[in-house]
């Protein structure tokens, strides 16, 4: 046990080295990836950093799992920094509901208007130094689907986002179908001042934007240029993509050019597929499907649907393009799953049988291909486990495009051999999974139902530019060096003798 206790922590020196070296580097304009916001090979690993209803006070039961307004979470940078490489926000504009200016925040009134309940602007702005100066990149939550009002059905706020210009949307920017035209109690009921047809489905909680007229499009290009040149956003989560047809986003993206962008369309896998190709493969998209599939694999015990699931984006041959993960914002505190599931509404994450299930579910995405996502409850309450699964997957350097070598499946148990960069790991779940260290491997996390074995690849690592880029791994009081040429390098590649 001793060993496996140092061998983790020097995994997570090392996966800091290897990190920073790597935010640090500059990236040749031809080996840029060739879909824009979907990074080539990203080891990445996002953290989303909200649930429903945390910007409340802590008294609130809403927010059992900690506040994460903009000032909590500036108190939890350094440990976000070591262990994520993204964070995704809440939508971070002033809105309709909640304490006043917004309460979650996914009907915004004002986009330029940047105060909301989550903090202030110059909260966020301090947040987001914070993060960057760690090297994590940021995504901002993308509502333009559709939108609130200032006074009535259909009335809006203008945007001001300065040297992008301004904007005043008006009822011609709404879409036909939309219920404020339909309904007797809105002031615009049957008004012919209206949009085109939605291409996407209809949202009855706000107004749906008519994306086939110019000027909304001009103004959603001018917001996701503004929030990455002035607010710093590194990158887009697009929410309900649904709504309209992913040419648009796709539109949106060619104009500011994100790092990553990754499109919530709550959907079946063939619906996801098609997605992509609307978008023409210039986003990532979260994997609804594999989700549901990884929750009915652990609670059944029914290993076998976690073998290149036909429904899931790597069963489909497009994991590059997954954002994978076990619950958000919006499945867990507002659905119900029933006794098959382990997520979902009142579940008690440190019930002893729903952390054994969670755990296994991250131990099976973070080695994976794909880029992992990471759900604040579950950080919290699972910090020193899930950070130890984060540090294997990047000292064995797994990454979106990772190829699965081999997985083997019985009832009780599930096994598969994953190559990274640097090394490969191999992932066991189940209760009766084997328990004999495979010849060649080290055993680095080990939990009631989950193990992690790492064997070293080439000894070619990527660290800083004052220390060399190969040599052996060496374990020495509980810390990883570099050896090279008789000489020892700490992880900041610094020489030590």
């Amino acid at each position: 046990m001793k060993k496996i206790i140092l061998l983790v922590l020097s995994i997570i020196l090392y996966a800091g080295m290897v990190r920073a070296a790597r935010n640090a580097e500059t990236v040749a304009q031809d080996e840029q990836p060739t879909n824009i916001g979907v990074p080539s090979e990203c080891e990445d690993v996002m953290l989303q950093v909200f649930y429903w209803d945390s910007y409340k006070n802590q008294t609130s039961t809403d927010s059992k799992y900690g506040r994460t307004k903009w000032v909590d979470l500036l108190k939890d940078t350094a440990a976000i920094n070591a262990n994520f490489d993204l964070v995704w926000f809440p939508p971070s504009a002033y809105a309709d509901g909640g304490n006043g200016k917004g309460g979650v925040g996914y009907t915004h009134r004002q986009l330029s208007n940047q105060e909301s309940d989550w903090g202030t602007r110059a909260k966020l702005e301090e947040l987001i130094a914070a993060l960057h100066k760690g090297n994590t990149r940021v995504l901002a939550d993308i509502v333009i689907n559709h939108r609130g009002n200032k006074s009535n059905w259909c009335d809006f706020y203008a945007d001001n986002f300065g040297s992008y210009g301004t904007y005043q949307l008006n009822s011609t920017h709404i879409c036909y179908g939309d219920e404020g035209f339909t309904k007797s109690s809105s002031t615009c009921y049957n008004s012919t001042n209206r949009g085109n047809a939605d291409t996407g489905s209809n949202f009855d909680g706000a107004r749906d934007l008519d994306h086939t007229n110019e000027y909304v499009q001009k103004w959603a290009k001018a917001y996701v240029q503004w929030m990455i040149d002035v607010m710093k956003y590194d990158g887009f989560r697009y929410d309900m993509t649904l709504g309209y047809d992913g040419k648009y986003l796709s539109m949106y993206n060619e104009a500011s050019r994100p790092y990553l962008s990754v499109s919530e369309l709550w959907d079946g896998i063939d619906r996801q597929v098609h997605h992509l190709k609307e978008t023409n493969y210039n986003t990532m998209i979260f994997d609804f499907p594999l989700k549901y599939q990884i929750h009915q694999a652990i609670v059944g015990g029914s290993y076998g649907k976690l073998r290149n699931p036909i429904n899931s984006l790597r069963g489909k041959g497009y994991a590059k393009y997954a954002v994978t993960f076990l619950d958000n914002h919006d499945t867990f505190e507002r659905e119900s799953y029933g006794s098959n599931q382990f997520g979902g509404q009142n579940i008690d994450l440190k019930n002893p049988t729903h952390k054994n299930r969670i755990l296994q579910g991250y131990a099976y995405i973070l080695m994976m291909p794909g880029v992992p996502c990471v759900f604040w409850p579950h950080w919290k309450t699972y910090q020193s486990e899930i950070n130890a699964l984060i540090a294997a997957r990047k000292l064995a350097g797994i990454h979106s495009e990772s190829a699965v070598l081999s997985e083997t499946t019985s009832q009780n148990n599930y096994e598969a051999v994953i190559q990274g960069h640097h090394g490969q790991v191999m992932l066991r779940l189940g209760s009766n999974r084997s328990t004999e260290t495979p010849e060649g491997y080290e055993k680095v996390v080990n939990g009631s139902a989950h193990t992690v074995y790492y064997k070293a690849g080439a000894q070619g690592i990527i660290t800083p530019s004052n220390s060399p880029s190969r040599g052996e791994k060496v374990l020495k009081d509980g810390q990883l060096y570099l050896k090279y040429e008789g000489r020892m390098y700490d992880v900041q590649g610094r020489r030590v003798n």
